[in-house]
């Protein structure tokens, strides 16, 4: 069957290499997507082994429309009694890149309508509508006058990775997080410091990455689990031999911060998937930051556009970070995300790399900077 993995910008090409990895065939990258074809196995592995894909789609109906009429009449043409019963509920996703439908929304509800109205005039009764938790959700993708409508088989969006506590607003989505890392080429061996690791996003990425961790390991539900043709023991069987594919291999990950709340929520997130012995964890802020090796790898994501109020503070920030970079973390390779290009000047270095990201709405750069080999002398403990 061919499949759809909803992916951000940029990081199309890591996502298809994980698809081939499970075993996808046709893999081919598109617009913040990346279509394949698989089994129902390849769509459990899909859900619970990538981690850079959002969502995992089936799409099961074509066709164009040239008004709402004749969007209602080509939803309500395909025989919905093969997806779901009348018992169950649904609820409707909409994107649109339309000038004939310019309200999303509007289309979700003329979706809707087809729908129900099958059903009523087939059985007498309708489906009820469950934003929160519905047994089918549906995404109808409408682009100009050619629309896709696909069974979401991840239910919630597969960032939730389950580690995030609640207590610390994350600034990095996990899924771009994980992306960053992979693109970044971390060997998985080497030290690997985030310096201003916030709740500790970036290290729980790199810790599931370097495990061989599924991160939909701790999802208690997906979207597929309220199709009909769920196959529970084939579930298992995949999640089984995911399990036994989880390496402990020991690593070198440490974080630090300046705030200390923000650690505390770090911690707490490393405890909450036992990842508590692989990163160790320093209340300091970069400018007093030294390192463990010699030899290493950063990533961060420094504070940016709202999250700094003055211009003069981004220049200075900015400014320290290439200073630290120079004269502290010589031999290291630094990898800074950030959107405010005309900030990153300050940092005085010239990126041997630069790649194009989007961290929500915010196009961001993540770019490379290799820092010569040196000599280190001190070193901080990280506790």
């Amino acid at each position: 069957m061919k499949l759809i993995a909803k992916t951000f910008h940029g990081l199309e090409g890591v996502l298809a290499e994980e698809l081939e990895g499970i075993g996808a065939k046709e893999v081919k990258a598109v617009n913040r997507a990346v279509e394949f074809e698989g089994d129902k196995e390849i769509l459990y592995k899909a859900n619970l082994q990538l981690r850079t894909a959002i969502r995992i789609l089936l799409p099961i109906h074509h066709f164009t429309a040239k008004n709402d009429q004749e969007l209602y009449d080509e939803v309500k043409k395909f025989d919905w009694s093969t997806i779901m019963s009348v018992h169950e509920t649904l609820a409707i996703d909409p994107v649109v890149f339309s000038e004939i439908f310019t309200h999303s929304q509007y289309v979700a509800l003329k979706m809707k309508d087809a729908i129900v109205d099958q059903f009523r005039e087939k059985e007498g009764k309708r489906p009820s509508v469950d934003v929160e938790n519905p047994s089918i959700r549906l995404v109808i993708h409408l682009a100009k006058e050619k629309a896709t409508i696909s069974l979401d088989s991840s239910g919630d969006s597969l960032h939730k990775r389950g580690y995030r506590t609640g207590h610390h607003k994350a600034p990095l989505n996990e899924v771009l997080a994980a992306g960053m890392v992979m693109l970044s080429g971390w060997d998985k061996k080497m030290p690997l410091i985030d310096p201003m690791c916030g709740s500790g996003t970036i290290l729980m990425e790199a810790v599931m990455l370097a495990k061989n961790y599924p991160p939909g390991l701790h999802k208690k539900s997906f979207g597929f689990m309220g199709w009909k043709d769920y196959d529970k023991k084939l579930w298992n069987k995949v999640v089984d031999e995911a399990k036994e594919k989880i390496t402990h291999p020991r690593l070198r990950i440490f974080g630090s911060d300046a705030n200390i709340k923000a650690i505390d929520v770090a911690r707490e997130s490393a405890l909450q998937f036992r990842f508590n012995r692989d990163i160790s964890f320093s209340v300091t802020s970069f400018e007093r930051l030294e390192p463990v090796y010699p030899k290493g790898m950063i990533i961060m994501n420094p504070p940016y556009g709202e999250r700094l109020m003055k211009d003069k503070d981004i220049v200075d920030f900015y400014r320290m970070i290439g200073n630290q970079l120079k004269q502290t973390f010589i031999g290291y390779d630094a990898w800074v995300i950030t959107s405010d290009k005309e900030a990153l000047k300050n940092v005085g270095l010239k990126p041997l790399q630069k790649l194009k990201l989007f961290n929500g709405g915010l196009e961001c750069g993540f770019h490379k900077f290799n820092i010569y080999d040196g000599t280190m002398k001190k070193i901080i403990k990280f506790r």
